[in-house]
């Protein structure tokens, strides 16, 4: 009996399932002859799913014999929910697609398929804004930043500066009497979320222009967005 041994691979942006291994050993008729031989099939990369909470199967297959063992390797990809790729399994399979499921026993003979499973997790994205602020002396700019179809707003950030700040160092504001009066939850009008409140998807700032007022001086805001894919 010759078995085969499949190694399965895949590849993609989001997930990548790869070197998928099945070792089959091949027994001689002659009474203890070492003829024991491998096999290994390799059927290529699979790209993984390119959403969040979704999940891909690939399968390697024997050309002859039966499947004796297999494996997986998987690239994570690139982008923001990359980190969250993961490996969902590897066993054998009857029919390339389908696992072995039922009652605690024998659920499945002389397979010659073994199958590389992955998924993809949840992702973090960053919204961002920035504006110029007013340069009357006293008054306040307030700037939001809110998550979309992005998820849920788990925290934020705020500052009061030069402008250009995601492409360029730090500058100071127009004036030194330029600051931030606040960095808070919102809702979509910059105003402050209540007591108790579980829907806030804004992140806002509020900068103030000081005494003196003052020009070139930007609020800039970070909301930060989770996707737990539900």
């Amino acid at each position: 009996m010759k078995t085969t041994f499949l190694p399965r691979r895949s590849a993609g942006r989001a997930l990548v399932i790869g070197a998928l291994l099945a070792l089959a050993p091949a027994m001689s008729g002659v009474a203890y002859a070492n003829t024991v031989s491998v096999t290994v099939q390799t059927p290529g990369a699979t790209a993984g799913p390119g959403t969040t909470f979704s999940e891909i199967s690939t399968h390697a297959d024997c050309n002859s014999g039966l499947v004796s063992s297999g494996g997986l390797q998987q690239a994570i990809g690139t982008g923001t929910s990359s980190n969250g790729n993961h490996v969902m399994g590897t066993e054998p399979s009857s029919d390339g697609s389908t696992e072995c499921t039922g009652t605690t026993g024998v659920v499945g003979t002389d397979n010659t398929h073994w199958l590389g499973i992955g998924g993809s997790g949840g992702a973090v994205k960053v919204h961002f804004t920035e504006v110029s602020t007013s340069s009357s002396a006293g008054a306040n700019t307030v700037v939001t930043a809110g998550c979309g179809t992005d998820g849920n707003l788990v925290g934020g950030g705020a500052r009061a500066g030069g402008g250009n700040v995601t492409t360029t160092d730090y500058t100071g504001p127009g004036s030194g009497g330029d600051h931030l009066n606040g960095s808070f939850p919102s809702d979509s009008g910059g105003n402050p979320a209540g007591n108790g409140t579980t829907t806030a998807s804004y992140w806002s700032a509020d900068a103030h222009a000081g005494g003196a007022g003052s020009t070139n001086t930007y609020a800039d805001v970070w909301a930060l967005c989770a996707n737990d894919g539900t």
